[in-house]
This record gives structure tokens, C-alpha cells and sequence, in this order.
């Protein structure tokens, strides 16, 4: 964290370095006229950050002239699509990227660091403000090796989402604090199997929502962890063991089918009225409080994940937008003006107006803001105290998140025991592991 900090304060010199104009004389579209037609190609997802940057982009294409085209891709294939565009030098000129990747996109060189432009005053906002993102985000998302390669542009902390008038009948005036209160005291009494009302979902489908928004949130809470700090595995200790078989004493108060609910499945069953709580990213508060796609707009709350025996230790999850290396020099140095502009404290208001999460700090101190939406309190929190990288941030996680989903769905399916599931995703885990050099001492085992 240390050196990354530090890396944001030279860049912040950098971008407020005098250049051949003055901040005041520095504007977007002055900046952008050389590039006017331009066309920058960009994965998105079906998520309401997407949607939000989607409604603001003719305010940037009026501007400057230049084009953003983007394919709305599932989140499952949304890695797999750049990774196979990148290594066939095609036409992406941005990355759009996990917090998970970005060990892999910039080991492999597939992005640029940030620095390669912020050198260059013609084409960098003197209100870039680096140190103005959580310091938390953009070191998670948007940086590897000491250097910053990508802005934090869709941001999530993992929350409690519930049905206040659900819980009120049932005979709660709060939310759990707790998992295990949660478990036996709050769902056996928001359970209804026959009326087809159950009291929690968890999002379990099998890929990268199965490996870090199912297995892996119920670990940190409860003391485990995927690896232990000589990167061996640690799903067999006392702590991940407990939280493992939580999530499988949980179970009985969800959904039949839970092991193929994707987000999407999650946020509708809580919208519809189906289930009382869910624990999602801040993202979809904007798909809940809208009358067009949720019945529980009067009775959706919002507070922090519930704590686990070794505290309250919220899911992070969320992407950055990163310039592609194989994106010739114009589409580059344009691909950065629009990062610049959708990450911007300037644009901050209108994208969480229109149902998107900022990474920027100061819009949350605005009253209005905070005021209208629930989710910020909670939010901004856990950003701001920090909680664990609970997905490790190496090139080899996508093959060891493979691995996990594979395993973790049998578990829930009860095909293998927890402790059987373990062995399984440890034996294969270390192989990985071996394969790409970290116990020979040829890679760092942290960043």
C-alpha cells in the first residue's frame, strides 16, 4: 500500500505539473480536437454502473468528437473476451478491469500505466485529483507492481440488503448483526417454503460468482482464507471449515436452486418480494429502489454485511477502466480522456444520479447525496476502514477461480463434504500455484 501511495503522489505531481497551457486555459474538448473521430472499443456489463456511463456518454461524444462503442458482455465472459482480443492484438482500446486481473492484465503488458500519460499536460485534466479516490480502490483496482494502471470506474462494497416490512412482520425492527444470528434466529422465522418465501439468497452460480461471491465471502467473516502466507492452502483449518459449512446450514432457508442464481437472480428474488435479505454488491441499489424492476421499493433498508466471529469483514469487489497497450498512439492518448472523464470528480454526481457507485470521496461528503441514498453510510464505512483483498490479486487466480467454482458448487450440491471439497481445491490449487512459480521463489507471494 505503502508504494502505491506513493506512486498516486508522483502521479499527482505529474498531472499538475505546468505544461504548455495553463489549468485554467485546459478544457475537454481543447484537449480532445485532435482526436475528433476516433473510435474507442470498451467491454461492458449488464450492471447499473454500465447503464449509468451509457446515459452520460453523449454529454462526452458531444464534447470531443470521439466514438465510444461498447459490447455489453456477461460478467462469466467478460475476462475471457479481452484476454482472447488482447492476445490477438485486436481492437479493444480499453480494458475493463477486475480487481482480481489486474495482476494478470499487467504482468502480460496487455495495459498501460496511467504515468505514460499523465507526463503529458496536453492530454491530462489538471483536476485529475488521483489522491481523491479512496485510497483503498485504487490501490485494489487499479494498481500492481508500485504502479497505477487503471481508475476505479465501477465500485462495490458488499452489503445487507432486506426487506424492512418483511423483517417487521416477523417480528425484527433491525437487521442481523450477525451471521450466526442470521442463521438461527432471523431465518427459521422468514422461511415459508410453501409459500415459496425463503429468508436469504446468496448468489451461487458456478464461475466467478460461485468463487468470490459465494465461497470466498463466507470465509474471511469467519477467520479463514483461501492461503495462508507461504501461499499453501488454508481451506482445511478450523476457521474456513467454519464458514464453509455455514453457507451449507444456510441453505435450508434459501431458494431451491440457489447454485444457479447470478446476481441478476439474487437482486430480482429480494425485489419481488421472494426472499428477505440478500447480501449484494452497493451496485444494485439502483435496480432496488426502481419501481420499474423492484416491488419493495417503500421497504428496502440497507446496513453493513453481518459480522462473523472474527469481525465485520464486508465483500470488495469492482473494476477499473485501464488504456490497452495494443491501441495505436491516438487511440490511447483518447481512450485516456474518456477514463479521465468517467472516473472525474466533475461527472461524479450525474453518474450516481443515474444508478452508478463513484470511487471519488468527495461526492460522498455532499449532503444531498448521502441524504437520498442508503447505501452510502454503509458503504463509504468499509471503504474507508478498509476490509481483507478477500480474492488474491495474482495472474494465477482465473485458474485457481476455476477451481473453486467447480468445487464449491459440488459442495453446496453436497456431491463432496466441505472437508472433501477442501482437498480437492487445495491438491489442484497448489499445482496451480506451483506451475507459475511461487514456491520457487521465481514470483513475489504478495504484491
Amino acid at each position: 500500500m505503502k508504494t502505491v501511495l506513493a506512486a498516486v503522489s508522483a502521479l499527482a505531481l505529474l498531472a499538475a505539473a505546468p505544461g504548455p497551457a495553463s489549468a485554467q486555459d485546459w478544457s475537454l474538448e481543447k484537449a480532445a480536437a485532435p482526436y475528433k473521430g476516433t473510435q474507442l472499443n470498451v467491454v461492458f456489463l449488464d450492471r447499473p454502473g454500465y447503464r449509468a456511463i451509457i446515459k452520460l456518454l453523449p454529454e462526452f461524444e458531444k464534447k470531443t468528437g470521439i466514438k465510444v462503442n461498447y459490447e455489453i458482455v456477461p460478467y462469466e465472459n467478460s475476462r475471457e473476451k479481452q484476454v482472447l482480443n488482447f492476445t490477438a492484438k485486436g481492437d479493444l482500446t480499453m480494458a475493463l478491469v477486475d480487481l482480481v486481473w489486474i495482476g494478470e492484465f499487467a504482468e502480460n503488458g496487455w495495459i498501460v500505466p496511467v504515468e505514460t500519460f499523465t507526463k503529458d499536460a496536453a492530454i491530462t485534466d489538471p483536476k485529475l485529483n488521483l489522491p481523491g479516490f479512496f485510497p483503498l480502490l485504487l490501490d485494489a483496482f487499479g494498481s500492481w507492481g508500485g504502479k497505477v494502471y487503471g481508475l476505479p470506474f465501477d465500485n462495490y462494497s458488499g452489503l445487507l440488503f432486506y426487506n424492512s416490512c418483511k423483517l417487521k412482520q416477523a417480528g425484527f425492527d433491525k437487521p442481523p448483526a450477525t451471521w450466526d444470528e442470521l442463521l438461527k434466529t432471523y431465518a427459521p422465522k422468514l422461511t415459508n417454503a410453501d409459500k415459496k418465501e425463503y429468508a436469504y439468497a446468496l448468489q451461487s452460480l458456478r464461475g466467478e460468482t460461485q468463487s468470490a461471491d459465494s465461497f470466498m465471502r463466507v470465509l474471511w467473516p469467519f477467520g479463514g482464507s483461501l492461503l495462508d502466507k507461504s501461499f499453501r492452502s488454508n481451506l482445511k483449518s478450523s476457521a474456513s471449515q467454519a464458514g464453509l459449512k455455514f453457507r451449507q446450514d444456510l441453505m435450508q432457508y434459501m431458494p431451491p436452486g440457489i447454485v444457479s442464481y447470478d446476481h441478476a437472480e439474487a437482486v430480482n428474488a429480494l425485489a419481488q418480494g421472494q426472499v428477505a435479505m440478500i447480501t449484494e454488491w452497493s451496485a444494485f441499489y439502483s435496480t432496488l429502489t426502481d419501481p420499474k424492476t423492484s416491488k419493495i421499493t417503500d421497504c428496502l433498508a440497507v446496513a453493513p454485511e453481518p459480522a462473523g466471529p472474527a469481525g465485520r469483514l464486508p465483500a470488495l469487489g469492482g473494476f477499473s477502466l485501464a488504456v490497452a497497450a495494443q491501441a495505436s498512439e491516438k487511440e490511447q492518448k483518447a481512450s485516456w480522456l474518456f477514463i479521465q472523464w468517467a472516473t472525474s470528480e466533475e461527472i461524479a454526481k450525474p453518474y450516481v444520479e443515474a444508478g452508478g457507485v463513484s470511487g471519488r470521496m468527495k461526492i460522498y461528503e455532499d449532503p444531498q447525496i448521502r441524504a437520498t441514498y442508503k447505501f452510502v453510510e454503509p458503504m463509504v464505512a468499509s471503504w474507508q476502514k478498509g476490509v481483507p483483498e478477500f480474492r488474491p490479486r495474482f495472474p494465477a487466480w482465473p485458474a485457481i477461480s476455476e477451481v473453486v467454482a467447480e468445487w464449491g458448487t459440488k459442495m453446496m450440491l453436497k456431491e463432496v463434504s466441505t472437508e472433501q471439497g477442501a482437498d480437492e481445491i487445495g491438491r489442484r490449487m497448489e499445482d496451480v500455484l506451483k506451475k507459475e512459480g511461487y514456491y520457487d521463489g521465481k514470483k513475489p507471494l504478495l504484491q
